[in-house]
């Protein structure tokens, strides 16, 4: 048994809820999964490390030879299962770790996504985030390394970035484990349901393109009523995503259709 609010103070609402315990790699009878997600180089491993321990079972995902690493923890009376994606700048699918990342996003669909990201670099990290949000609702922004954003001047508005993005936007230092009983929190809230993401979604694009993307997206909500994400899918078809479309040929599409709400009162 980790404490990690002990320090807090008496009215802090993350005392509320309770402390970590990690699991390590007992997975057994979990309530909800959590996606780890980030650019590499963004502490994911030091803010996986946190929530679940050093113990953690590794192996490669089914008929790739990208590494897998998953993990467990409790927190609020609930069990998660954390599983580390690879780490990527995309998930347009161009690469082994990309597609991977994003078919776990889209075909595993994970209770909560954590987006971790660079304080110092998050310009460059906000690819990646746009990316998630245009495939999961779902999401928690850790924004990490605050430490070394701070010792080099960088100052970030975590909650005008939450307002804008529609996610809760957590700072951390994992290595210090600052930040990580918020984080935890966010978590929480946002896989009971407690906490409604509104999460950011790109522009509309030139009238043409809607029309198609419009078109495309009723055909495929006739074809898979309840699909979450029917816009981002139909975008991806124009695109030629080879991935996306074997998906859709097999049938595989329809692994999608069970929605968010329904999750989480099984779950809750």
């Amino acid at each position: 048994m980790t404490d990690l609010n002990a320090h807090h103070c008496d009215d802090c609402p993350v005392r509320d809820l309770g402390t970590l315990t990690r699991l390590g790699i007992s997975m057994k009878d979990t309530d909800f999964v959590v996606a780890l997600a980030g650019n590499p180089n963004t502490g994911k491993s030091t803010v996986f490390n946190a929530l679940t321990g050093l113990r953690q079972h590794t192996g490669n995902w089914p008929g790739k030879t990208v590494t897998r690493a998953e993990g467990a923890f409790e927190y609020g009376a609930k069990r998660f299962k954390l599983v580390d994606l690879p780490g990527t700048y995309s998930l347009l699918s161009n690469s082994t770790d990309e597609e991977v990342a994003r078919d776990f996003i889209l075909f595993a669909q994970p209770d909560v996504t954590v987006i971790v990201v660079d304080a110092t670099r998050l310009e460059r990290n906000l690819n990646l985030v746009l990316q998630v949000l245009e495939i999961t609702d779902r999401a928690v922004l850790c924004l990490n390394l605050m430490d070394e954003a701070k010792r080099n001047g960088v100052a970030v508005d975590e909650r005008r970035l939450a307002k804008r993005l529609g996610i809760p936007v957590i700072p951390t230092a994992a290595r210090q484990e600052e930040g990580i009983p918020e984080l935890l929190k966010a978590v929480y809230e946002v896989a009971v349901g407690s906490y409604v993401c509104r999460p950011y979604r790109l522009e509309k694009t030139s009238p043409k393109l809607e029309r198609s993307v419009a078109e495309l997206t009723a055909r495929i909500d006739q074809a898979f009523p309840g699909l979450p994400n029917a816009r981002w899918i139909a975008l991806r078809l124009l695109e030629g995503d080879q991935r996306i479309i074997d998906s859709i040929r097999s049938g595989e599409m329809k692994n999608l259709v069970r929605t968010a709400p329904q999750r989480r009162t099984a779950d809750a």
